[in-house]
């Protein structure tokens, strides 16, 4: 039976396949049926052979889709459904995709920190199938990105609420890696270095946001971000002034 020996697709960090614990070989033009499975659940045949053979004619296509189902079928039992067509990856099949996207809807306000920690370590640094460049992917790996850095907020906001800084910093610093220039990460970053008393490495942080965003954008950041280390600004601006009448004197 399939729930004897459950397959388990990991697409994040790279494609790699496994049945009871084993790592299974497979041809690329499978992994793709797979992972657009994977990633965009139960599709018609019609639907499959266009996104995966775009350039190909509708025949051809058709073809490809239906040779690679019966290859994947023969070499990957009860890996597909038992249904022709719409085509599915069977029920028993875990994602961790999928998985992670059914954590990220359970995190709440306070949610428990076994899920909090799982989550973190789960979407700290994870590229959806790094090395592949075809559209629909890229289409996958931008929307994958979007839920990484609202998780990652989520999750900052959350470990600050409750005085966990460590993994507080962890998780700004992980959003502001995949977007530098985004006001809400760098916000939180600087959150999370003022709640551990590090106010030189909040300047640091700050100076170094709001030349990239000058140069970048040509704009400041907004008086929210500014606000919250305007009095450092200030001590700043007067240990500088002292120390150039220092050296006039």
């Amino acid at each position: 039976m399939a729930t004897d020996r459950p397959w388990d697709l990991q697409l994040v960090g790279g494609w790699q396949l496994h049945r009871g614990g084993n790592p299974v070989k497979v041809a690329l033009r499978q992994q793709r049926l797979i992972a657009a499975l994977a990633l965009y659940g139960r599709q018609s045949r019609t639907f499959l052979a266009g996104l995966l053979w775009p350039d190909s004619s509708e025949h051809q296509a058709a073809g490809s889709l239906r040779e690679s189902v019966f290859l994947v079928n023969r070499t990957l039992p009860q890996l597909l459904s038992s249904t022709q067509d719409p085509v599915d990856l069977d029920e028993h099949v875990s994602v961790d995709v999928r998985e992670i996207k059914v954590q990220a809807a359970r995190l709440e306000e306070h949610a428990n920190p076994g899920l909090q920690q799982s989550l973190l370590e789960a979407v700290q640094d994870a590229e959806l199938l790094p090395g592949w460049y075809e559209d629909w992917v890229i289409s996958e790996q931008e929307r994958w990105q979007r839920l990484r850095l609202s998780v990652l907020e989520r999750l900052a906001k959350q470990f600050l609420l409750l005085g966990r800084i460590d993994p507080a910093m962890e998780a700004a610093r992980a959003a502001t890696t995949i977007e530098p220039l985004r006001e809400s990460a760098q916000r939180l970053l600087l959150q999370c270095y003022l709640a551990e008393g590090n106010n030189a490495e909040a300047l640091r942080a700050y100076q170094s946001f709001r030349i990239r965003l000058r140069q970048e954008f040509g704009v400041a950041p907004s008086p929210i971000i500014s606000d919250l280390i305007s009095s450092l600004l200030e001590g700043s601006d007067g240990e500088q002034q002292l120390g150039r009448s220092g050296g006039r004197g």
